[in-house]
């Protein structure tokens, strides 16, 4: 079989964006797939998820046609029909709510299935056209990047690539190993050729913290105390730069005087780290010049997230660590790109009166919370596209009560027969990113890429441009971007934001446009208009709900604190082999994980007399959970990890992780709270084998 190789981009939601080399077989099939070992960030690594990706393309259970529900929803009963009459279903669903109670009552819901933008972002240019109700994107990143932007003022910092120049490279509230796996690329470099020291600060011991040489473990949610100690030592002992602080930050002396009621034994009795802990990373820290914090994702998933990333941020500004080639800190480059998505997302005629509602809070959107709806009519139809909403969102039993509303129409495009596809009344098939054309962005380096088309989808497969096409006909949307191939989208936009046109691009395979380092690590200035670094937010110009923010860098104290009646936190962090909801359908994956577990602290194991394997049900106000245990070493007693997301079939009961988490938004401008929840355990009776007759 003749084969050749192809380039391309992984899609899926990861900061990484790796470039790929791809076989294809017969110009038909997939074959291998690599990591492109030319491309600089890349480096020929991959996740094994991604190197599986042949099976998840030819897997036998893709949908190939549209599918109508036949029996109850959630059931899963469906009977195959052509496409028009799909298309014209939803079509006369979505007029005839939006003749009953208004264009608003129609909430298309996406999110980041694929990270590409043409096939991600598409779906704003109908619900802007149509006057839907808009989208506020809370459920990933909005935590982690208010926190950012409150002290930096823009999403950009010093180029990943320089982990590799570091001394020290701090990974904070991130699994790398497990998640981003590029990052420990360079951060190998970094400790085999320069000696560099590796700490990782998260609350239990992940793939990543046991390659570590240092890892501390504070329990959820208390990161920002942590940090504050971490800068109390920096002004005792002389690790604060000064002349720094009064070139580029905004109060420095009011921040000192802050921190001196924040030492080690402060954050200590809050963190459960020991005090001489403590002291060795703020000394490791504080006497490093080229210290490089990566920051995670963990930050956006506790109700303190933003306080948290901006107390954590603001080290680099204490210690003048931003001055310094493979020097202080990053989360995200996305501002980079400077795009231009006017025909992406149909921003000429988007109005803003329309209501956003909360994706993060689609439980309480959906059982009718008129706090939720904003005050507007209830939804009554929905597309959903890129997301499997009733397993991966917050609070989902409530979310799965909303969906089995009678008055509710729900149209799913999906590659395979989800928990929220078997919810709803139309499922489309859709393409896989080898199967279709898009344009990428990374968050974790920077690196323009296009994914061309490389085979034909399987069955009557269509991709998210091409739905969104056939509906906007039906609908009488006339924007011109439904009428553009999505090569053309693709085209205009690279031309129209400053960048080479697709043709380029693609023959490039990557442009670099990581800014100077003068700009990358702020020294012609940071974000504000003073171009300084801000100690003390403007929380008010963040997010309406700003009263609780701290004035300076601080610990809040909000998060959902274990009690008498629920005296465990829990932590839902990502499961190695899965990504999200993705790759869960994958044998490999599935093999890999075993089973939906709970790890937990020895010493809990002993005093509720659990074993590893030992069968457990975890609940709280809003459900119950059973899972199985495995012992962990390096996590504090009264601290529980359920790595997921596993499909809720796969729970006894049916009923999955996100039953215990709550929709309840992150100040100040929201964002769903997935490691910031409390719980009581109970260990599950053993069943008895029967008597033999």
């Amino acid at each position: 079989m003749p084969s050749v190789q192809k380039s391309s981009v992984c899609p899926h939601d990861c900061p990484s964006t790796c470039a790929l080399s791809i076989e294809v077989i017969d110009g038909a099939r997939i074959g291998s797939v690599r990591g492109a070992a030319e491309n600089s960030y890349t480096a020929g690594v991959i996740c094994n998820k991604v190197a599986h990706y042949r099976e998840r393309v030819h897997h036998p259970d893709r949908l190939t046609r549209p599918l109508l529900r036949t029996g109850p929803k959630g059931s899963g009963q469906f009977r195959p029909i052509p496409w028009e009459e799909a298309l014209d279903r939803i079509a006369e669903r979505f007029i005839a709510e939006t003749a009953r109670l208004g264009s608003e009552a129609v909430w298309p819901f996406y999110y980041a299935g694929t990270m590409g933008l043409v096939q991600r972002d598409g779906i704003h240019r109908l619900r802007h056209e149509m006057k839907y109700s808009r989208q506020r994107n809370t459920i990933c990143t909005a935590l982690a990047e208010i926190g950012w932007m409150a002290g930096v003022g823009v999403t950009r910092g010093p180029d990943p690539r320089e982990m590799e120049k570091s001394d020290l490279v701090v990974m904070w509230g991130g699994n790398p190993v497990s998640t981003q796996v590029n990052v420990m690329t360079h951060v190998s470099r970094a400790r085999k050729e320069r000696g560099a020291q590796f700490v990782v600060i998260d609350p239990y011991r992940t793939p990543t913290a046991a390659v570590a040489d240092m890892h501390l473990a504070p329990r959820p949610g208390t990161d920002a105390a942590l940090a504050c100690a971490v800068m109390h030592i920096a002004f005792r002992d002389g690790y604060a730069d000064r002349d720094y602080m009064a070139r580029y930050t905004d109060c420095p002396d009011a921040l000192e005087a802050h921190l001196r009621a924040r030492g080690p034994d402060w954050a200590s009795a809050i963190t459960g780290i020991p005090v001489e802990r403590i002291e060795a990373f703020g000394r490791l820290y504080g006497q490093t010049r080229r210290s490089y914090i990566r920051c995670g994702y963990g930050f956006t998933r506790s109700r303190n997230g933003a306080a948290a990333m901006h107390a954590v941020v603001s080290l680099p500004s204490v210690t003048g660590a931003w001055q310094h080639e493979g020097g202080g800190a990053l989360w995200s480059n996305r501002s980079i790109y400077k795009w231009n998505k006017t025909l992406i997302e149909g921003l000429d005629v988007r109005d803003t009166s329309i209501r956003e509602l909360d994706m993060s809070r689609i439980a309480s959107v959906l059982t009718n919370d008129k706090a939720a709806l904003k005050g507007g009519p209830p939804v009554t139809a929905m597309l959903i596209q890129n997301q499997n909403p009733v397993t991966v969102c917050p609070d989902s039993n409530r979310v799965r009560r909303g969906f089995g509303r009678d008055d509710l129409f729900v149209a799913t495009h999906e590659q395979f027969l989800t928990e929220t596809a078997r919810w709803s009344d139309i499922v489309l098939p859709a393409t896989m990113f080898m199967e279709h054309d898009d344009l990428y962005q990374a968050g974790g380096h920077s690196h323009i890429q296009i994914g061309p088309k490389l085979i034909e989808p399987p069955g009557e497969c269509r991709s998210n441009h091409e739905v969104l096409q056939g509906l906007a006909g039906r609908l009488g949307a006339t924007h011109r971007g439904f009428s553009m191939t999505a090569w053309e989208i693709i085209d205009e936009t690279l031309r129209i934001s400053g960048w080479p046109d697709a043709k380029t691009v693609l023959e490039k395979r990557w442009i670099d446009v990581m800014p100077p380092f003068e700009t990358a690590h702020f020294i012609d200035g940071f974000g504000a208009p003073d171009k300084r670094y801000r100690f003390a937010p403007d929380w008010k110009s963040l997010g309406d709900d700003h009263a609780l923010m701290p004035k300076l860098p601080d610990h809040l104290a909000n998060i959902d604190a274990a009690t008498a009646d629920a005296p465990f936190r829990l932590v839902t962090a990502p499961a190695r082999s899965f990504l999200n909801t993705s790759f869960t359908e994958m044998p490999y994956s599935r093999k890999r994980e075993v089973r939906p577990t709970v790890l937990v602290n020895p010493d809990d194991a002993v005093r509720f007399g659990m074993a590893e394997g030992t069968k457990v049900r975890l609940g709280n106000a809003r459900g119950e959970v059973v899972l199985h245990v495995r012992i962990g070493a390096e996590q504090q007693p009264g601290v529980l990890v359920a790595e997921s997301i596993w499909p809720s079939e796969c729970y006894e009961g049916g009923i999955g992780i996100n039953a215990l988490t709550s929709d309840e938004p992150g100040p100040p401008w929201g964002g769903a709270v997935f490691h910031d929840t409390a719980v009581w355990l109970r260990v599950e009776a053993a069943e008895l084998p029967l008597a033999a007759e």
